[in-house]
């Protein structure tokens, strides 16, 4: 059968029509699926996470529903309850802490700070022309009360996503073996690929969950922690927000800490500004040199600039998903860039 046989031609007209049907119908399920992509990225991450503790429920309770939903209810108790409370306490802390910056910003107590300190006095005065910051601080310290009210009484969405997210999880723990067998057979691969792309995906969630978050936790608990023993204010605001500068690559939490330990260097305070200093450069910083690699290791297998990359681009374009969508998008893309060179070289593959 030669290729100007219609047969031929009428097969590959068939093959083309095919795939792009498919393709058209990939396109509209990714659209309708966009509104859901927070509730399902979180549901998959939780699924991979838990899968050994859901696996072991399941060899004590044989039936498949009650096994899922033990699992569904144990994973929120340990994760949803204590992050609402925390974040919940974290806003009240924020607003507290902008209430109390104002306060010094009106009472002109940060303006005679640097008066006292004629090198840098020319910079206060040009930022208290360029910036109202009493207005400023005042409007932070209102916007921070006012979020705090609102995350308490929570929206409709937030409650309907978190409500999505175990609904969906139930059944990401329950049909994991029917999906996963589901996916393998839809993808165009061989079987030893298959499971290299699977093992990847693994590995990116378990090193960015647990691996990046578990660092920059200890980091931002050993920061915070300082904070609170030398009485600097706001001790679990900061401690969070050095936590989420460890996360991004590049930065850390000495863009916190240098700062404070500055600010009271300025106020005279030269013990608490040296305790501080040593503790972030050795403690805090080398807690990441030392923790990271056993935790994270080669998991992620992207260097420090794609890593940057696919985590800030990631959120810019999924919001908060994209701490994981984007690593795992830049991973899995190489597996398969790998895959495809890989058949490339030698057409057997």
């Amino acid at each position: 059968m030669n290729a100007g046989d219609p047969r031929v031609r009428h097969g590959r007209a068939g093959t083309f029509v095919l795939a792009a049907a498919a393709i058209i119908g990939i396109v509209v399920c990714v659209l309708l699926a966009q509104p859901f992509l927070g509730a399902i990225t979180w549901a998959l991450s939780l699924a991979i996470l838990f899968a050994p503790f859901h696996t072991w429920i399941e060899t004590k309770v044989k039936h498949p529903n009650l096994a899922a939903m033990i699992s569904v209810l144990t994973i929120a108790l340990l994760v949803a309850v204590p992050a609402a409370f925390l974040v919940a306490h974290l806003v009240e802390e924020a607003a507290s802490g902008a209430a109390s910056v104002r306060t010094r910003v009106a009472d002109g107590e940060i303006q005679r700070l640097l008066e006292a300190h004629p090198g840098i006095a020319p910079i206060g005065r040009w930022l208290d022309q360029q910036i109202d910051l009493p207005s400023m601080m005042a409007s932070l310290a209102t916007w921070l009360s006012n979020a705090g009210a609102t995350f308490v009484k929570g929206s409709v969405l937030q409650v309907a996503e978190v409500l999505l997210t175990f609904y969906m999880l139930f059944y990401f723990l329950r049909d994991r073996t029917a999906v996963a067998r589901l996916l393998r057979n839809w993808m165009p691969l061989e079987s030893t690929d298959a499971e290299r792309l699977f093992q990847r995906v693994f590995d990116t969630v378990h090193a960015t969950v647990y691996g990046t978050l578990a660092v920059a936790a200890v980091q931002g608990s050993l920061g915070g922690l300082m904070f609170w023993i030398l009485g600097l204010p706001t001790p679990l605001f900061w401690g969070v927000v050095m936590s989420l500068l460890s996360v991004v690559p590049v930065l850390g939490s000495f863009i916190v800490w240098i700062p404070a330990a500055i600010l009271l260097l300025l106020d005279g305070d030269w013990g608490k500004a040296l305790i501080l200093a040593g503790w972030g450069a050795i403690v805090v910083g080398g807690i990441d040199n030392l923790l990271r690699p056993m935790l994270v290791g080669n998991q992620l297998r992207l260097h420090t600039i794609p890593a940057f990359i696919s985590m800030i681009g990631g959120l810019a374009l999924f919001g908060a998903p994209g701490f994981i969508l984007g690593p795992l998008s830049v991973t899995v893309t190489m597996l398969l860039v790998e895959v495809w060179a890989a058949r490339y070289k030698d057409p057997r593959l």
